[in-house]
């Protein structure tokens, strides 16, 4: 570790911790505290999409208002995901965390009274601001709360959580406006968050430890570097979000690529003349988080899109309705969850293999399903051994996300966690994004092509798994590095020491 990733002298100011001794009887308050709105911001991506129609429905809404209902909000949560984490790291995270909670349930609430496809997609993307507000806190605090066993414990649970949050929200989002009816449904789609929120908010007040500031002469927020580094995250992602039809807009790709090349100058140099950048760029050179990060990136490029073929082949393909479509991930969301907690008791036993290990399971998993749709037949039972066949996939996932956390932010201090978290959430958006857009779009190529459900799902699940293949590469080069620098025969350091 160079000195230059040490605690920086007003950062740190602002982020002392409280004593361990006063954290530890609260730490299964506070990790309580953490998951629920971690829980609802997830699930605020996936439960939408079962709403559409009716959205469209209630307010006539138009095909681009649609788009802007799922892109506005997955566009404003990445970014500023990694800007948040450095507000975290110097104002408190806790304070942060219960504004960014706050502000997403004033903008559910706001989208569940929306009059217009306008005012709803506004409200949207103020959603994704609340979440991308508090998601690094989240990251941050486990960082700074929880140590050794203790913190890959945790990271599990979060796993479980996300695993969670993702599959079941289509489910929710059919069983709502199932009982409810369109109309009065996908507004409470959004209205549920509110409540949920609330109690959020309650409970961090009451269970975060708060962090105690001391004055600083100076406070160096780097806005150069936030404003290049957000229109670099805009660029890059907009192609992907499907915001527009236009092929002139994947021009933008070089556009994102060029200022994040300049960014990374532009932090070197900042750091240079003695100022704060809003990511030290010896974490970017840290191998254990570069390994991780670009990691988690391949992996939700290649898992991602799995869920959204499955549910629209459900449905579309073999003309289940959305809630069956939902019912058939319960079995992998279940497995997932119960996978992270296991997997965070290992990870500290076992390190980085098992990472590679839950990267085997997922591409077995997708390969599997795969095969199976091409040559599933329309009844019941071809329905539950695609539930089957997924439920891998589950299981990969709760052995990967969590684990793979623990790992990657074993050697990040603590006083770095907010901005390590935020750039390790925006891979992650950034490669579900992508992986979305690769995975349904080669899914509707080929139903162009060859007019067939079931060579589309298979052509579709195979594309994706190469991305998940390259996530194994990258788990099994930094197995080796690891076991390079440990030695042979030497038991695997446990993760994420307190800093």
């Amino acid at each position: 570790m160079t000195p230059a990733h040490r605690d920086r002298g007003t950062r740190a100011a602002y982020t002392a911790a409280v004593p361990e001794s006063e954290q530890a009887p609260r730490r299964g308050l506070i990790l309580a505290a953490l998951i629920v709105p971690l829980f609802m911001a997830l699930m605020g991506v996936s439960i939408v999409n079962v709403s559409l129609p009716a959205i469209q429905g209630g307010l006539g809404a138009s095909t681009a208002q649609l788009q802007w209902v799922l892109s506005g909000y997955a566009l404003t949560f990445g970014l500023l995901l990694v800007p948040a984490g450095r507000l975290g790291d110097v104002y408190g995270r806790e304070r942060l965390f219960l504004a960014g909670v706050s502000l997403f349930a004033l903008a559910s609430l706001g989208a569940a009274l929306a009059p217009t496809a306008t005012l709803l997609n506004v409200c949207r993307l103020v959603m994704g601001l609340g979440s991308g507000l508090f998601n690094p806190q989240i990251i941050g605090m486990v960082q700074q709360h929880f140590r050794g066993p203790d913190r890959a414990r945790a990271f599990g649970v979060m796993g479980s959580v996300i695993g969670l949050a993702l599959a079941v929200g289509p489910l929710v989002g059919g069983l709502i406006i199932g009982a409810l009816g369109p109309d009065a449904g996908w507004r409470w789609v959004f209205g549920v968050n509110v409540p949920t929120a609330v109690l959020a908010v309650v409970a961090g007040w009451r269970w975060l430890p708060r962090t105690r500031r001391r004055p600083a002469p100076r406070v160096d927020l780097d806005p150069v570097g936030v404003a290049v580094f957000g229109a670099a995250m805009l660029a890059l992602m907009l192609p992907f979000v499907r915001v527009t039809s236009s092929p002139l807009i994947w021009l933008a790709l070089p556009v994102g690529l060029a200022l994040l090349v300049g960014w990374f100058v532009w932090e070197g140099r900042y750091a240079a003349r003695g100022g704060e950048p809003m990511v030290d760029r010896a974490l970017l050179r840290e191998p254990g988080f570069a390994y991780g990060t670009a990691l988690i990136f391949c992996y939700f490029v290649g898992l991602t899109p799995s869920w959204a073929v499955l549910a629209l082949f459900v449905q579309e393909g073999l003309g289940q309705s959305a809630l069956v479509a939902g019912l058939i991930t319960v079995p992998a969301a279940l497995a997932g969850s119960v996978a992270s907690v296991v997997g965070g008791r290992l990870v500290s036993r076992h390190g980085r293999p098992l990472v590679a290990w839950g990267t085997v399971v997922a591409v077995v998993g997708q390969l599997g399903t795969a095969v199976l749709a091409l040559v599933a037949g329309e009844g019941p039972l071809a329905l539950w051994a695609l539930a089957g066949a997924f439920l891998v996939v589950g299981i990969a996932q709760g052995l990967v996300i969590g684990p793979n956390q623990s790992l990657t932010l074993a050697e990040v201090p603590v006083a770095n966690g907010g901005a390590a978290g935020g750039v390790m959430q925006t891979g992650q958006r950034m490669g579900a994004a992508m992986g979305l857009a690769v995975g349904t779009g080669t899914l509707y190529a080929a139903l162009d092509a060859r007019g067939d459900w079931h060579q589309a799902v298979f052509l579709a699940f195979a594309v994706s798994s190469l991305a998940t293949l390259v996530a194994l590469v990258v788990a099994v080069l930094d197995a080796r590095r690891r076991s390079v620098r440990v030695g042979p025969g030497a038991p695997h350091p446990a993760p994420a020491p307190m800093r």
